[in-house]
């Protein structure tokens, strides 16, 4: 795959997009002021222990305090140890209120939830991770060769003996292949990093961060730069010549790959990028068979409907569904990875009847998830014809970081028809009429949108004429141009003839 990274940066706003193949695989967000959190460390106070949550909300100086689970406690692995493991240790054994304690961000605050908090530090660099509670050495499931995955325990035990580092860490996948030296400096430096940030602890008075990660763009180059990446694209000079030193220091091998984008066309524009991310933000994404994937956003979790839509085939029906599944298959888990949706996903392919089809899809589906660094599990078709599977996420989606909730329609996606806002005046001004005892010499006034108006005196008409003779009084209609048809207001006002 011919893949790129392209660094847009603005004073507001800094976008990172990963394009594959001329598509664009990931888009990463950081605006002024809201930047994500997530790896960050802190030192917090407990705030509150929860019992029958097996939790702790921790202040971390955030607007909302963290959420801290039992499960999420590094102590807690050896409360297990010496346990039968049918049940999760009070939390009130590790958590007290006031208590401090050191935690670091795994998911960002989502909508009203505060950030997800973890006591099991990991602190990232370029090759590996280190672990500073834990004595556990381990390797990517993405660096597939047993005589790799050797290679690296052995010379990270080895390591760790010579330099006198008695913590745990993660060989990433960017290490397979890296030689002894680079592992070396990578452990010494994750080794200061810790160093440094125990004299932040001691000094910071709680709530107060004492580890940041890095900003987005060197975040990106640093986890994302791998051989399969053949530019780097930086709009801004500033920013590139902090890429560069950045580069230069730990990834020599890639300078030669860095790029000053310095034409008169935009650098998204030029890649398409920008057109990409507005389809990002449909629900419906077309696929190149003429059949389309429709995606919907709930709290609880995303659901795809796929549809064959304007494609017919060329043979038999099962043929058709089969073409169309499979394209899906292919599509769905990069827009699951571009529109950074995470939790539950159900999937309704179109119904199959053999069995090997379905056997087929799965494979395609699976093997397209492989590009994701998400964890992704996926689960085979349920007794209904559905696919579940789930990814983790540690952020917002793309569209909650980019739309908000339509003002005109609460959020809903859907306004009240003017059909209905008809009948709901018509029962309201008769229900009004029987609770109040009005004077003779009144009349309605009813103010509502256009087409709700033009529906009361046009297909309407027989029924409001009817009503005012029910009621005996005057039913005047008044046009509300910035009302929606599910808006109406019923006054009752002394009539002017009176």
């Amino acid at each position: 795959m011919n893949v790129e990274l392209l660094i847009n940066v603005c004073e507001y706003e800094t976008r990172v997009a990963l394009v594959g193949d001329g598509l664009l695989q990931e888009l990463h967000l950081s605006r002024a002021g809201s930047a994500s959190i997530t790896g960050n460390v802190y030192l917090g106070v407990v705030q509150r222990v929860i019992p029958g949550m097996q939790a702790a909300f921790i202040d971390i100086g955030l607007e909302r305090p963290g959420f801290l689970h039992a499960r999420d406690i590094a102590r807690q692995r050896g409360a297990n140890a010496e346990e039968d493991g049918s049940a999760a240790p009070d939390i009130r054994k590790f958590l007290q209120a006031g208590e401090r304690v050191l935690v670091q961000v795994n998911k960002d605050p989502i909508s009203s939830k505060g950030a997800r908090l973890s006591t099991d530090l990991a602190i990232a660099s370029r090759y590996t991770v280190l672990m500073p509670f834990s004595e556990h050495i381990g390797i990517s499931q993405r660096i597939e060769e047993d005589t790799e995955r050797e290679r690296l325990r052995s010379a990270i035990e080895e390591l760790r003996a010579e330099l006198g580092i008695g913590k745990g860490f993660i060989a990433r996948t960017a290490a397979e292949g890296v030689g002894r030296d680079q592992l070396a400096a990578d452990l010494r430096f994750l080794e200061r990093l810790w160093e440094r940030l125990l004299e932040r602890r001691v000094r910071s008075a709680p709530p107060a961060c004492i580890y940041e990660e890095l900003p987005l763009h060197i975040r990106m180059v640093r986890d994302v730069v791998s051989p399969e990446v053949e530019r780097i694209i930086i709009d801004d000079a500033g920013t590139f010549r902090r890429v560069q030193e950045f580069v230069s220091e730990f990834l020599p091998e890639f300078e030669s790959r860095l790029h000053l984008h310095d034409e008169a066309a935009p650098l998204f524009s030029r890649y398409g990028v920008e057109e990409e991310i507005q389809r990002a933000l449909k629900r419906e994404v077309p696929l190149k068979c003429g059949g389309s994937i429709v995606i919907e956003q709930t709290e609880a979790m995303t659901t795809v409907d796929v549809n064959t839509g304007a494609y017919l085939g060329s043979h038999d029906l099962e043929e058709t569904v089969f073409r169309t599944n499979m394209e899906a298959a292919q599509c769905i888990p990069r827009q699951l990875r571009l529109r950074n949706l995470g939790g539950i996903v159900v999937i309704d392919f179109i119904d199959m009847l053999e069995e090997a089809h379905k056997r087929e899809v799965m494979r395609v589906l699976e093997k397209s998830c492989d590009a994701d660094s998400a964890r992704i599990r996926i689960e085979g078709f349920s007794s209904l014809g559905l696919v579940q599977m789930s990814r983790k996420r540690t952020s917002d989606s793309l569209v909650r970081q980019m739309c908000e909730p339509c003002e005109r329609c609460e959020g809903r996606g859907v306004v009240k028809s003017a059909v209905s806002t008809c009948g709901e005046i018509l029962r309201s001004v008769a229900l009004h009429a029987r609770k109040t005892q009005a004077p003779d010499a009144s009349e309605y006034v009813i103010r509502a949108a256009e087409c709700v108006v033009d529906r009361l005196l046009d297909e309407d008409a027989a029924h409001l004429e009817r009503l005012s003779r029910s009621v005996g009084r005057t039913v005047r209609l008044q046009v509300e141009p910035c009302y929606l048809p599910g808006q109406y207001d019923l006054v009752l006002v002394q009539s002017a003839r009176g």
